[in-house]
This record gives structure tokens, sequence and C-alpha cells, in this order.
């Protein structure tokens, strides 16, 4: 309960802090601007204000104070306290970049150095190239100011460098104005006029007005130094016409002096005035106080070089009323500014006195909350115990199920085997003998010379190798199936061709029984299957069409296209066979045998191994039979035109 009160308060306070810093940002008066910092430091104060947000809240007041540089430092004081404490290096970071602003202010740029050099190392641990890129430019203004030129240009190159890989056009042209100002202000005009025209392609890809404006009058005011009258008048009016568009005032005044001094170095003092009137205008129509002041300063000088002591003698007067505002604005801000200090030192007494509170009630917070955490720990271990416990019985369960399933598997397996090796051995036998027999025969007709009698054994001869030819490749494949080892490797099959091979390698059995074998299947009959599948798919059918029909019988190959399947059925006009023989021969353990019209002899395989590499090749096997009519066997296999 505590913790979400926590979180719904640091929310609020959250929300005040937005709407204190959009108070900020649309206030610029110095006593509005002065409220909102005691809004911020009265939310600073509250308890129970996240470090997080804490950070926050100092950061804008520090930010608010611009014209309070101690009050600005103390701010950023406890922003590098905090920081330090919670090891936030992306908060150090703010802090000691903001520590080397505020000592720009206070013109001591030794302690500013110090604390940006210490902010490039908080970018590098952050591995933030952009962050790193802005110390560098803030470290090169600080030699520029101290006039060591040569470093100023170091650390402009070095920060011109990573924001070429970060590809941070904007900042790349920034960077380019500035160190082109530096070579301006240390006489090297080309280089200067190297990088203004570096800036100026980026702020013309980027359509940036206000960054086009200012690189044409810096520009401008290069020509002026390199005393190119022409070009430096022409960009000078090019970038007051920019600027006049943007409603960007303040540049336009300065523009102007700097025009009114570079025709007075010339001796052209009347362009020198007309540029200085046209800047007091500006000046004046938007009360830009420090233009205003120096313009008339810089009037007097010109009215006085054309002994126009009158008009010197005004606009001399009108420097000193501007400066004296101007300096009394100053002293004002500096005596609020001692108030505001005052009174942020008493608040900071009553901060420290409820920070004191809070953190007495975060150590019985904290206290309360190890036991908690120590409480649920333990509830945890009991309960990952438990779960661990119901997690091994259910292992346990299922690998007794598994090893049950395996046994009854290995029975059946086995029980398979013997049952397969008795049908072997039987069907084996009786072509042995039959061999045997024969070669006794054979062996007689020799020693009479009886040749008639040679030509009818070679034919039987024949007959018995033909079954026993079929009998072992039946076996092989029935064998390759039982292992689960059927290679698959589909492709394109013209079927005329494979069904005329094999009713070639039938046509000596046909003929032995008076069968005639015909095929009628197209060319155009085409499948997506696998070649030495199909082959004994066919050769089966073949051969038990064969098998099964009587003398001067016909047995029919033909293919037909069925619902983007080709169809291929072997008809015979066989015995044909009841609905429950067709089943007992496609049940899995069952190997019945039956004898051919003449005797031949079977395992009781073939229609098994037809099913199963019928459905291999993802087809499907119809089985049309009458008894004493005949027996149509139909195998579908995926048509090639349909992949």
């Amino acid at each position: 309960m505590k913790a979400d009160l926590y979180l719904i308060y640091n929310h609020l306070a959250k929300v005040l802090l937005l709407v204190a810093f959009g108070y900020l940002y649309n206030n610029n008066t110095f006593g509005q601007s002065e409220a909102a910092t005691d809004s911020l430091i009265s939310l600073s104060e509250k308890s129970g204000i996240s470090d997080s947000l804490r950070l926050e809240i100092f950061e804008q007041i520090a930010k608010n104070q611009i014209l309070n540089p101690r009050l600005r430092l103390k701010y950023t004081d406890k922003i590098y306290e905090i920081a330090s404490r919670k090891k936030d290096t992306l908060w150090l970071y703010k802090a000691t970049l903001r520590y080397g602003h505020n000592y720009i202010k206070i013109s001591q740029y030794d302690k500013a150095l110090e604390n940006y050099f210490k902010a490039i190392q908080c970018a590098k641990s952050l591995k933030d190239k952009s962050k790193e890129a802005i110390v560098y430019g803030n470290i090169a203004n600080i030699y520029k100011k101290t006039e060591d030129h040569s470093k100023s240009l170091l650390f402009y190159k070095r920060g011109i460098i990573l924001l070429h890989e970060l590809n941070d056009v904007k900042g790349l042209a920034g960077t380019y104005n500035n160190a082109a100002l530096l070579y301006k202000d240390i006489g090297r005009y080309d280089s200067s006029l190297l990088y203004f025209e570096k800036a100026s392609k980026i702020y013309d890809s980027l359509d940036f007005k206000l960054g086009i404006a200012y690189n044409i009058g810096n520009t401008g005011l290069l020509y002026a130094k390199m005393d190119h009258e022409e070009k430096a008048q022409d960009h000078i009016e090019r970038a007051i016409a920019i600027l006049t568009e943007l409603e960007a005032y303040y540049p336009i005044a300065d523009y102007d002096l700097s025009m009114a001094d570079f025709y007075a170095n010339k001796g052209n003092i009347k362009k020198a005035i007309n540029y200085g009137l046209h800047s007091l205008q500006i000046a004046s129509e938007y009360n830009l106080k420090e233009q205003l002041m120096d313009t008339n300063l810089k009037l007097s000088e010109l009215y006085e070089m054309q002994n126009d002591f009158q008009q010197a003698y005004f606009h001399q007067e009108q420097y000193l009323v501007y400066r004296d505002s101007i300096n009394n604005e100053e002293t004002i801000r500096k005596m609020a500014d001692l108030q505001t200090e005052y009174q942020v030192a008493q608040k900071q007494l009553e901060v420290d006195m409820l920070e004191n509170k809070r953190e007495q009630q975060n150590i019985i917070f904290i206290a309360m909350v190890v036991i908690i955490v120590l409480l649920g720990f333990l509830v945890f271990l009991y309960y990952r115990n438990y779960k661990r416990k119901q997690t091994l019985n259910l292992i346990i369960t299922e690998r007794k199920e598994e090893v049950e399933a395996q046994r009854d598997q290995l029975e059946a397996m086995n029980e398979t085997k013997e049952k397969f090796l008795s049908i072997v051995s039987h069907d084996l036998l009786g072509p042995v003998n039959s061999f045997k027999g024969l070669s006794a025969i054979m062996k007689t007709s020799i020693d009479a010379n009886n040749i008639r009698d040679l030509e009818y054994i070679h034919k039987l001869f024949d007959n018995s190798i033909n079954n026993l030819s079929t009998l072992l490749t039946n076996l092989l494949d029935w064998s390759v199936t039982q292992q689960g080892a059927i290679p698959y490797n589909p492709e394109r099959i013209i079927l005329a061709d494979l069904v005329n091979e094999l009713l070639d390698l039938f046509s000596n059995m046909g003929r032995t029984k008076e069968l005639n074998l015909i095929s009628t299947v197209h060319d155009d009959a085409i499948v997506w299957a696998d070649e030495n599948s199909v082959k004994t798919i066919l050769r089966n059918l073949v051969s038990n069409a064969i098998k099964f029909t009587d003398a001067n019988g016909e047995i029919i190959v033909s293919a037909i296209l069925k619902d983007d399947m080709i169809g291929i059925s072997v008809a015979d006009s066989g015995i044909g066979m009841t609905q429950e023989k067709i089943d007992n021969l496609l049940a899995y353990d069952n190997y019945n045998r039956s004898a051919g019209t003449k005797g031949e002899k079977g395992i009781g395989l073939g229609l098994q191994l037809v099913k199963e590499f019928t459905e291999m090749n993802k087809g499907r096997m119809e089985i049309q039979s009458e008894v004493r009519v005949g027996t149509t066997i139909t195998v579908f296999l995926p048509s090639d035109e349909t992949l």
C-alpha cells in the first residue's frame, strides 16, 4: 500500500513539474520566473520525491537561473551529489557539462575546461558520440575565447570527425560555421571561406532558413575583412532579407552595425552612418537595448568624424541613457538574486530536517520490506520443491508408460518376425525342392538324350526362377518398409514409358499362360512420384493379375485424370475376390497366401506393398472386384501439372 502511494505521489509531482516547466517557458518577466523557481524549490522539498524526479527539478531550477551564476552552481552541485551517489553516468555528464557552462559565465575558463574534460569521459562511458561532439564544441569555444587558436581548431576538428560518423548534418554545419569564424578572426581567410561554403551546402540541403541567413551574413563579414566591398554588401543584404522574412531582428541590427564599422574604416562615413541609422531603427522598433546602446555609441563617433557635434552629442547622450538602464536592471537582478539565495538557504534548512525524518522512515520501511522478502523467499522455496516433486512424479509416470509401450511394440515385432520367417521358409522351400526335382529329371533326360523333355524342363525352370525372383523382390521391399528407411525421391515420370517397359518384362510369363497384356496409357499421363516405388507398385499389380487370370484372359493397364490425380488401373479377367478377402489382404499383420490359377506361389505381401508405397507418394488405392469376373485395382498418384 505504501509503495502504491509512493508511486501516485511521484506521478503527481511529475505533473506539477511539467506545469512549472510550461510556466517558465511561457513567462519571461523576472518576477514570474522567480515565482516559478520558488514553486520548483518547494516541490523539491516535499518528502517522498524520488531521486530521479528531484534531479529533473534541480536541473530546471539551474536552467532558470540565467542571471545568477552562484545559485545556478549551487543547484548543479546538488545534481552532481545525487548523480555521484547513484553512480548515474548520464546525470554526471549533465552536471559536469552544466558546470562548464556556469564557469564560462563567470570567466573561470580553467574550471570550465576541467569539467568539460570530465564530461567527455562520461560521454565515452555512455558510448554516446553525439554528447562527446557537443563537449568538443564547447572546449573549442573556450580556447577561442582565450585566443589559443591551435587548440580551438583541434577540438573543432575532433567534433567534426564525430559528427561525420553520426551523420549529424545540422550539428556539422554549426561546427563548420564556428570554425570558419575562428579562421576569419586569425586572418586565414581562404580556410574560413572553405568552411563557410561547407556549412552553406548543408544548410541549403536542409532548407534551414535561419542557418542560411547567418551563414550568408557571416560570409559577408568575411568579405568585408578581405576588403571585397561588393561581395560583402551583397551577402549582408541577402542575409538581412532572409532574417526580415523570419522576423529575426537581433542579427539584422548586428550586421548593420558591422557594416557601419567596415565603411568607417574605409573612410566612407556617409555610408557608415546609413548602416548605423538602419541598425538604430531596427533596435528601436524591437526594443533591443544592447544594440541601441552600441549603435548610439557608434553613431556618436561617426557624426564626430563629420564634425556634426550636435548629432554626436545627441547619440552620446542616448548611449549613456541605455547604458545606465541596462546597468540598473542588472543591479535590480543582483539584489533579487541575493534575496532568492537567502530564501533558498532558509528553505534548505527545512529540507535537511525533513530529509533526516524521511531517512528514519525509510530505515523502518526497508526493514519491513526485508522481512516480507525473506518470508516470500521461504514460501517460494517450499512451492518450488513441491512443484519439483510433482514434475519428477509425472516424468517417472511418462517414462514408465513409454517403456511399457516399447515393450508391447517389441513383442509385436517379434511375433511378426516369427510369423514372417515361417512363411518365408515355407515359400522358399517349394522352389528349392522344385529345382532339386527338375535337376534329377534333367539328368535322366540328358542320359536318354531326350531333347523334348529338356525343352519342357527349361520352361519349368524359367517359371520357377520368375516366381522366385518375384518372391525375393517382394521380401526385400517389405523388409525395407518395416525398417522405416524407404527412399523417397519424387520426380517427373512419363507413365507410358514405364508401363511399356514393365509389360515387356512380363511378356514371357503372359505368353506362358496365353494371356493378352494390353496398355492404353498415353504419353500425356505424367505423374510426380518416386520412380522405384512406382515400378514396385505396377510390378506387383501386373504380377498378381497374371497370377490370378486363367488362360486366354487379358490384362489391361490404363490411366485416367481425376481430381488433379492420375489414376493407373490394372484390370484383369481373373477369378476375382470377395470384399472380405480384400480386407484380409490389406490387413497389416496378415500374410495369407493364395495360389494362382496354375499353382503360382506368393507370400501375401504384394497388396500391402502397393498400399504403403502409394501412400508414401501421397496417393490412394481403390479395389473393385467380382468373383469369376475379374479385378480392377486403381492407384491414384499426383499429376505433374498440379505442382
